[in-house]
């Protein structure tokens, strides 16, 4: 079998970060375009880089007493209409159905761009005491907005995610459920994708429609951009009184209940993407990798062949028994090169080498992806193999993080000027002291195309000046253009 053309390189990073990303999320294999426009396939290798992110949050949400139900897509208009706030922000994204079964509805139907409305709903008929609370549920879903702009898993008109929703007692247990909910995000994206996030407050403009508050964290991509990677909002009241979400107290007095609502999408890939990936391909982070290693045995003759696969074969069954995500790439009619090359596109973490003489030698060649070249190779023994790649793996990890986070620190200034402000949004995150005014928000967005991306959890202390009008500022935030 003749071997297949390697395909020509993809754009570099630094030139053409858009188009790079575009290439490579097509020839790494993670999705394709839908014949909908704005709407994706996700491929098997991209679905189980999902079903990795998912299995990892869903992990967190059972720990803290979360579980996961199931509810429709079509959701009446009137339900979206009762929520005035809500129905303010979603209105242009709406997909409305009004026709069904060869006839136009009595009431139109919405293709849910979110589930509060249905939730509340459900919720008005199944909470009637205290007793009842709280409710702690989570959804794994699709959802449609009618985005105008799209990019693959960035943002598309149907996309999937997981939105977890929550009814309580007092405020006091919403704000809480909403705090503890951002740092599950926060944990699991440096903990699990290697990505330094952000935790904080959205600005007044910036929350959720319909919510009393919204907390988000936020990433910084590889060309500096910033990406809201997930979001948990503190809904108040507001969805309670709508949809008559009441309960009895201890004291037989009939009161609102409090509601929380927090999620994460398919989004998050195309952040791991950005933050990670380089000019060969993805760099995946291990513990979300579809494939954590991937063996290659390297030979001449027909002999050496049947020698490098038999040993190969018994790697991977260490390996594999151990747990590590591995596949053994005996493919006929390709060279090692080309595998090498085909591998590094996906981004597997790291990749055994065999070859007659390493076989001999009861030894392998380690060569790990997020250091291309003779950098990253070293020699180990087959004899201690699974111990070998599972400290390989972890340092891996450890160091995409590390990594990640320099370069954030390096692209991120603290400006004490407009005129600071301007230059360093040009390739990265501003951190300034804002008054809170929305007046001096929306000039920074007109005129510099960057917007508060979140006031931080972590804040210096004492105050400032804001940096658009100089009055006096209580708050720093993060400004910087978004994806």
């Amino acid at each position: 079998m003749a071997e297949k053309p390697i395909e020509r390189k993809l754009p570099s990073r630094q030139e053409d970060f858009a188009e790079w990303y575009n290439q490579l999320v097509l020839r790494a294999e993670l999705a394709d375009y839908a014949p909908v426009r704005g709407c994706m396939i996700v491929r098997p290798y991209g679905w189980t880089l999902w079903e990795n992110i998912q299995q990892a949050l869903d992990r967190r949400f059972k720990a803290t007493g979360h579980v996961n139900a199931a509810f429709p897509m079509l959701i009446p208009r009137s339900f979206i209409e009762k929520e005035s706030k809500h129905v303010a922000g979603f209105a242009p994204e709406l997909a409305v159905v009004t026709v069904g079964g060869g006839e136009e509805l009595e009431e139109p139907l919405v293709l849910r761009p979110t589930s509060e409305t249905i939730i509340g709903h459900a919720y008005a008929r199944w909470v009637q005491s205290y007793r009842d609370l709280p409710i702690l549920i989570n959804l794994w879903n699709n959802v449609v907005r009618w985005e105008l702009r799209t990019k693959l898993f960035l943002r598309t008109l149907e996309f999937y995610w997981q939105e977890g929703h929550t009814a309580h007692a007092t405020a006091q247990e919403a704000a809480e459920e909403t705090r503890r909910m951002l740092d599950v995000y926060t944990d699991f994206a440096v903990n699990e994708a290697a990505i330094p996030v952000i935790p904080g407050r959205k600005s007044d403009s910036e929350r959720f429609a319909g919510a009393d508050q919204t907390f988000s964290i936020e990433a910084m991509m590889g060309d500096g951009k910033a990406l809201q990677s997930a979001t948990s909002h503190n809904l108040g009241q507001n969805f309670a009184r709508a949809f008559e979400i009441r309960y009895l107290d201890r004291q037989g007095q009939l009161q609102y209940c409090w509601t929380t609502s927090w999620g994460l999408s398919t989004r998050f890939i195309g952040a791991i993407i950005m933050v990670h990936g380089d000019d060969q391909g993805l760099v995946l982070p291990p513990r979300l990798a579809p494939l954590q290693t991937v063996i290659v045995p390297i030979f001449k003759t027909e002999a050496e062949r049947e020698l490098t696969i038999e040993a190969a074969a018994k790697v991977r069954d260490a390996l594999a028994a151990a747990g590590i995500r591995v596949r053994l790439d005996d493919r006929d009619g390709v060279s090692p090169g080309f595998k090498f090359n085909d591998w590094e596109m996906r981004g597997v973490p790291l990749r055994v080498e065999i070859g007659p003489r390493d076989v001999a030698a009861r030894s392998v060649v380690l060569a790990r992806r997020d250091r291309p070249g003779r950098e990253g190779k070293s020699p180990a023994s087959m004899d201690a193999i699974v111990e070998s790649v599972s400290q390989t793996l972890a340092t891996i990890q450890q160091s995409l993080y590390d990594r990640a986070l320099a370069f954030r620190r390096q692209n991120t200034r603290e400006v004490g000027s407009y005129d600071e402000l301007k230059s360093a949004v040009e390739t990265g995150f501003a951190l300034a002291w804002w008054c809170g005014d929305a007046e001096c928000e929306a000039r920074i967005k007109e005129e510099t195309r960057a917007t508060t991306r979140c006031i931080p959890l972590d804040q210096p202390g004492g105050s400032g000046s804001c940096v658009v009008c100089g009055r006096p500022a209580k708050e720093q935030a993060v400004i910087a253009r978004a994806y």
